[in-house]
Protein backbone atom coordinates (compact mmCIF):
# COMPACT_ATOMS: atom_id res chain seq x y z
CA UNK A 1 0.00 0.00 0.00
CA UNK A 2 1.65 3.35 -1.37
CA UNK A 3 1.92 6.19 1.50
CA UNK A 4 -1.00 8.39 -0.25
CA UNK A 5 -3.40 4.93 0.37
CA UNK A 6 -2.13 4.76 3.75
CA UNK A 7 -2.85 8.88 4.49
CA UNK A 8 -6.46 8.14 2.64
CA UNK A 9 -7.41 5.35 5.19
CA UNK A 10 -6.49 7.66 8.19
CA UNK A 11 -8.44 10.40 6.97
CA UNK A 12 -11.42 8.61 5.89
CA UNK A 13 -11.41 6.65 9.27
CA UNK A 14 -11.55 10.13 11.22
CA UNK A 15 -14.02 12.00 8.58
CA UNK A 16 -17.91 11.53 10.48
CA UNK A 17 -19.00 9.77 6.91
CA UNK A 18 -22.36 10.03 8.13
CA UNK A 19 -22.67 13.08 9.23
CA UNK A 20 -20.95 14.05 6.19
CA UNK A 21 -23.46 12.22 3.61
CA UNK A 22 -26.51 13.58 5.63
CA UNK A 23 -25.60 17.44 5.27
CA UNK A 24 -24.43 16.64 1.50
CA UNK A 25 -28.01 14.61 0.92
CA UNK A 26 -29.27 18.07 2.71
CA UNK A 27 -27.42 20.23 0.07
CA UNK A 28 -27.91 18.42 -3.40
CA UNK A 29 -31.93 18.87 -2.30
CA UNK A 30 -31.72 22.83 -2.20
CA UNK A 31 -33.39 24.68 -4.85
CA UNK A 32 -30.57 27.59 -6.17
CA UNK A 33 -32.16 31.06 -6.55
CA UNK A 34 -32.82 32.37 -9.76
CA UNK A 35 -31.00 31.05 -12.87
CA UNK A 36 -28.31 29.51 -10.44
CA UNK A 37 -30.34 26.41 -9.91
CA UNK A 38 -30.95 25.28 -14.06
CA UNK A 39 -27.61 26.72 -14.78
CA UNK A 40 -26.35 23.79 -12.37
CA UNK A 41 -28.33 21.20 -13.22
CA UNK A 42 -27.63 21.94 -17.15
CA UNK A 43 -23.70 21.59 -16.12
CA UNK A 44 -23.85 18.57 -14.24
CA UNK A 45 -26.36 16.91 -16.93
CA UNK A 46 -23.76 17.93 -19.72
CA UNK A 47 -20.41 16.92 -17.14
CA UNK A 48 -21.59 13.63 -16.90
CA UNK A 49 -23.40 13.13 -20.13
CA UNK A 50 -26.64 11.97 -18.65
CA UNK A 51 -29.06 10.38 -20.75
CA UNK A 52 -32.42 12.95 -20.39
CA UNK A 53 -33.86 11.47 -23.51
CA UNK A 54 -34.68 8.37 -21.06
CA UNK A 55 -35.76 10.63 -18.29
CA UNK A 56 -39.40 11.34 -17.41
CA UNK A 57 -39.75 15.20 -17.92
CA UNK A 58 -37.33 17.38 -19.33
CA UNK A 59 -33.97 18.62 -18.12
CA UNK A 60 -35.72 22.02 -16.99
CA UNK A 61 -38.55 19.98 -14.93
CA UNK A 62 -35.64 18.84 -12.56
CA UNK A 63 -35.15 22.06 -10.04
CA UNK A 64 -32.08 20.48 -8.03
CA UNK A 65 -29.26 17.94 -8.44
CA UNK A 66 -30.97 15.49 -5.85
CA UNK A 67 -34.18 15.27 -8.48
CA UNK A 68 -32.17 15.10 -11.55
CA UNK A 69 -29.96 12.25 -9.72
CA UNK A 70 -33.58 10.52 -8.31
CA UNK A 71 -35.43 11.31 -11.83
CA UNK A 72 -37.64 8.49 -13.00
CA UNK A 73 -37.21 6.88 -16.60
CA UNK A 74 -40.23 7.47 -18.71
CA UNK A 75 -42.80 4.87 -19.56
CA UNK A 76 -41.35 2.04 -22.43
CA UNK A 77 -38.01 4.01 -21.78
CA UNK A 78 -36.13 0.23 -21.48
CA UNK A 79 -37.95 -2.80 -22.34
CA UNK A 80 -37.63 -5.30 -19.96
CA UNK A 81 -35.29 -8.79 -21.66
CA UNK A 82 -36.36 -12.35 -20.82
CA UNK A 83 -36.13 -13.98 -17.44
CA UNK A 84 -34.58 -12.52 -14.45
CA UNK A 85 -33.28 -8.79 -15.50
CA UNK A 86 -30.01 -6.61 -13.79
CA UNK A 87 -31.61 -4.41 -11.09
CA UNK A 88 -29.90 -1.33 -11.73
CA UNK A 89 -27.65 0.75 -14.46
CA UNK A 90 -24.43 -0.17 -12.72
CA UNK A 91 -21.16 -1.78 -13.14
CA UNK A 92 -21.31 -6.11 -12.37
CA UNK A 93 -18.26 -6.16 -10.19
CA UNK A 94 -18.25 -9.38 -8.32
CA UNK A 95 -20.84 -13.01 -9.25
CA UNK A 96 -20.21 -16.51 -7.60
CA UNK A 97 -21.68 -19.33 -5.62
CA UNK A 98 -22.64 -18.93 -1.79
CA UNK A 99 -20.07 -21.84 -0.31
CA UNK A 100 -20.82 -21.89 3.83
CA UNK A 101 -22.73 -18.35 3.80
CA UNK A 102 -19.64 -16.48 1.97
CA UNK A 103 -19.48 -13.87 -0.68
CA UNK A 104 -16.37 -12.03 -1.88
CA UNK A 105 -15.96 -8.54 -2.04
CA UNK A 106 -13.09 -8.97 -4.51
CA UNK A 107 -10.80 -12.62 -4.89
CA UNK A 108 -9.47 -13.95 -2.15
CA UNK A 109 -11.42 -11.55 0.30
CA UNK A 110 -14.91 -12.73 1.60
CA UNK A 111 -17.44 -11.50 3.97
CA UNK A 112 -20.66 -13.49 5.31
CA UNK A 113 -24.10 -13.17 4.09
CA UNK A 114 -25.28 -13.29 8.22
CA UNK A 115 -23.16 -10.33 8.42
CA UNK A 116 -24.44 -8.52 5.06
CA UNK A 117 -28.42 -9.56 6.15
CA UNK A 118 -28.07 -9.39 10.08
CA UNK A 119 -29.42 -12.85 10.22
CA UNK A 120 -28.57 -16.08 11.96
CA UNK A 121 -30.03 -18.25 9.73
CA UNK A 122 -29.01 -18.14 5.87
CA UNK A 123 -29.46 -21.28 4.34
CA UNK A 124 -31.49 -20.44 1.84
CA UNK A 125 -29.46 -19.44 -0.06
CA UNK A 126 -26.30 -21.50 0.65
CA UNK A 127 -25.16 -23.07 -3.18
CA UNK A 128 -26.87 -20.36 -4.23
CA UNK A 129 -25.73 -17.24 -6.43
CA UNK A 130 -24.36 -13.73 -5.75
CA UNK A 131 -24.11 -10.89 -7.66
CA UNK A 132 -22.63 -7.26 -6.57
CA UNK A 133 -23.43 -4.17 -8.55
CA UNK A 134 -21.25 -0.66 -8.07
CA UNK A 135 -23.72 2.75 -9.32
CA UNK A 136 -21.44 4.96 -9.57
CA UNK A 137 -22.78 8.60 -8.85
CA UNK A 138 -23.87 9.44 -12.40
CA UNK A 139 -25.76 6.35 -13.21
CA UNK A 140 -29.56 6.73 -13.08
CA UNK A 141 -30.33 6.11 -9.31
CA UNK A 142 -33.76 3.81 -9.26
CA UNK A 143 -33.57 0.14 -8.16
CA UNK A 144 -35.64 -2.32 -9.75
CA UNK A 145 -36.98 -5.50 -8.62
CA UNK A 146 -35.16 -7.94 -10.81
CA UNK A 147 -38.28 -10.88 -10.70
CA UNK A 148 -41.53 -10.75 -10.19
CA UNK A 149 -42.78 -11.73 -6.73
CA UNK A 150 -43.96 -10.85 -3.09
CA UNK A 151 -42.07 -8.40 -0.92
CA UNK A 152 -42.50 -9.71 2.30
CA UNK A 153 -40.24 -8.25 4.51
CA UNK A 154 -37.84 -5.25 4.33
CA UNK A 155 -35.41 -4.53 6.92
CA UNK A 156 -33.08 -1.16 7.62
CA UNK A 157 -29.68 -1.95 9.49
CA UNK A 158 -27.91 1.47 10.29
CA UNK A 159 -24.12 1.09 9.75
CA UNK A 160 -21.25 3.39 8.59
CA UNK A 161 -20.81 5.23 5.43
CA UNK A 162 -17.38 4.33 3.98
CA UNK A 163 -16.78 5.05 -0.17
CA UNK A 164 -17.60 1.94 -1.83
CA UNK A 165 -14.86 2.55 -4.99
CA UNK A 166 -12.37 0.52 -6.00
CA UNK A 167 -9.98 2.13 -3.19
CA UNK A 168 -12.50 0.94 -0.06
CA UNK A 169 -13.39 -2.07 -2.28
CA UNK A 170 -9.92 -3.69 -1.53
CA UNK A 171 -8.49 -1.41 1.74
CA UNK A 172 -11.71 -2.18 4.28
CA UNK A 173 -12.61 -5.31 4.99
CA UNK A 174 -16.46 -6.20 5.18
CA UNK A 175 -17.23 -3.33 3.87
CA UNK A 176 -20.66 -4.39 2.35
CA UNK A 177 -21.45 -5.23 5.79
CA UNK A 178 -20.70 -2.48 7.67
CA UNK A 179 -22.38 -0.12 5.99
CA UNK A 180 -25.91 0.91 6.18
CA UNK A 181 -28.40 -1.39 4.50
CA UNK A 182 -31.66 -1.46 3.15
CA UNK A 183 -32.98 -4.91 2.34
CA UNK A 184 -35.49 -6.30 0.37
CA UNK A 185 -36.81 -10.17 0.19
CA UNK A 186 -38.73 -11.36 -2.48
CA UNK A 187 -40.65 -14.60 -2.76
CA UNK A 188 -40.99 -16.06 -5.91
CA UNK A 189 -42.08 -19.59 -7.40
CA UNK A 190 -38.66 -20.58 -7.18
CA UNK A 191 -37.58 -19.01 -3.98
CA UNK A 192 -36.85 -15.90 -1.67
CA UNK A 193 -34.83 -13.71 -3.29
CA UNK A 194 -32.81 -10.56 -1.54
CA UNK A 195 -32.04 -7.19 -2.64
CA UNK A 196 -29.44 -5.28 -0.61
CA UNK A 197 -28.63 -1.47 -1.25
CA UNK A 198 -26.13 -0.86 0.01
CA UNK A 199 -25.46 3.14 1.30
CA UNK A 200 -22.06 4.80 1.29
CA UNK A 201 -20.44 7.83 1.74
CA UNK A 202 -22.17 11.15 0.45
CA UNK A 203 -25.21 8.96 -0.35
CA UNK A 204 -27.58 11.30 1.99
CA UNK A 205 -30.35 8.37 1.94
CA UNK A 206 -32.01 5.58 0.54
CA UNK A 207 -35.49 5.44 0.33
CA UNK A 208 -37.96 3.33 -0.88
CA UNK A 209 -40.47 3.99 -3.77
CA UNK A 210 -43.32 2.96 -2.25
CA UNK A 211 -43.47 3.23 1.37
CA UNK A 212 -42.35 7.33 2.20
CA UNK A 213 -41.81 6.27 5.95
CA UNK A 214 -38.00 4.50 5.50
CA UNK A 215 -35.84 7.05 5.10
CA UNK A 216 -32.39 6.05 5.68
CA UNK A 217 -29.42 8.19 7.50
CA UNK A 218 -31.10 10.39 9.70
CA UNK A 219 -30.34 11.01 13.22
CA UNK A 220 -30.87 8.62 16.20
CA UNK A 221 -31.49 5.71 13.79
CA UNK A 222 -29.35 3.25 15.62
CA UNK A 223 -31.11 -0.14 16.17
CA UNK A 224 -32.24 -2.62 12.89
CA UNK A 225 -35.41 -2.15 11.80
CA UNK A 226 -37.53 -5.13 10.31
CA UNK A 227 -41.35 -5.38 8.88
CA UNK A 228 -42.71 -7.99 7.58
CA UNK A 229 -45.11 -6.72 5.01
CA UNK A 230 -48.86 -7.68 5.62
CA UNK A 231 -50.34 -8.21 3.26
CA UNK A 232 -47.08 -8.98 0.88
CA UNK A 233 -46.61 -6.16 -1.31
CA UNK A 234 -46.58 -7.21 -5.12
CA UNK A 235 -43.89 -6.27 -7.45
CA UNK A 236 -43.78 -6.93 -10.71
CA UNK A 237 -40.16 -7.33 -13.03
CA UNK A 238 -38.67 -4.34 -13.20
CA UNK A 239 -40.86 -2.23 -11.17
CA UNK A 240 -38.89 0.13 -8.76
CA UNK A 241 -38.00 -0.47 -5.52
CA UNK A 242 -35.86 2.19 -4.11
CA UNK A 243 -33.72 4.86 -4.22
CA UNK A 244 -30.17 6.42 -3.86
CA UNK A 245 -29.65 9.64 -3.48
CA UNK A 246 -26.36 9.06 -4.91
CA UNK A 247 -24.67 5.90 -6.12
CA UNK A 248 -23.49 3.08 -4.28
CA UNK A 249 -23.81 -0.83 -4.40
CA UNK A 250 -26.32 -3.37 -4.85
CA UNK A 251 -25.44 -6.87 -3.59
CA UNK A 252 -28.12 -9.95 -5.02
CA UNK A 253 -28.78 -13.10 -3.27
CA UNK A 254 -30.35 -16.01 -5.46
CA UNK A 255 -31.20 -19.06 -3.74
CA UNK A 256 -30.13 -22.44 -5.72
CA UNK A 257 -31.65 -23.59 -8.81
CA UNK A 258 -33.04 -20.20 -8.99
CA UNK A 259 -30.83 -19.38 -12.18
CA UNK A 260 -30.84 -22.77 -14.85
CA UNK A 261 -27.05 -21.82 -15.90
CA UNK A 262 -24.63 -19.77 -13.88
CA UNK A 263 -21.88 -18.87 -15.95
CA UNK A 264 -18.73 -19.42 -12.95
CA UNK A 265 -16.54 -17.75 -15.12
CA UNK A 266 -18.60 -15.38 -16.72
CA UNK A 267 -16.87 -11.50 -16.51
CA UNK A 268 -16.43 -9.04 -14.07
CA UNK A 269 -16.85 -5.22 -14.28
CA UNK A 270 -18.98 -4.73 -16.94
CA UNK A 271 -21.54 -1.81 -17.22
CA UNK A 272 -25.07 -3.12 -17.34
CA UNK A 273 -28.49 -1.31 -17.70
CA UNK A 274 -31.69 -2.30 -16.00
CA UNK A 275 -33.78 -4.21 -17.25
CA UNK A 276 -31.52 -6.13 -19.21
CA UNK A 277 -31.62 -9.76 -19.24
CA UNK A 278 -29.35 -11.62 -16.61
CA UNK A 279 -28.49 -14.61 -18.58
CA UNK A 280 -30.16 -16.36 -21.52
CA UNK A 281 -31.43 -19.30 -19.99
CA UNK A 282 -32.06 -17.46 -16.26
CA UNK A 283 -36.18 -17.85 -14.94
Amino acid sequence: MSLKEILLGYLLYLVPKNLMSYWVGRLTCLKMPGILGPALVAWFARRYKLNMDEAEFPLEAYPSINQLFTRRLKPGARPLGEGVVHPADSCLTQRGEIILGSLYQIKGWGYSAQELLAESDVSHWEHGHYLTYYLCPTDYHRVHSPVAGKVVRITHIPGALWPVNLWSVHNIPHLFARNERLIFYIDTALGRVALVMVGATNVGKMTLCFDSDWVTNQPNQREIRRKDMEPAFEVQKGEELGIFNMGSTVVMLYPPGFLDSFPEDGGVEIPVRMGESLFPTSH
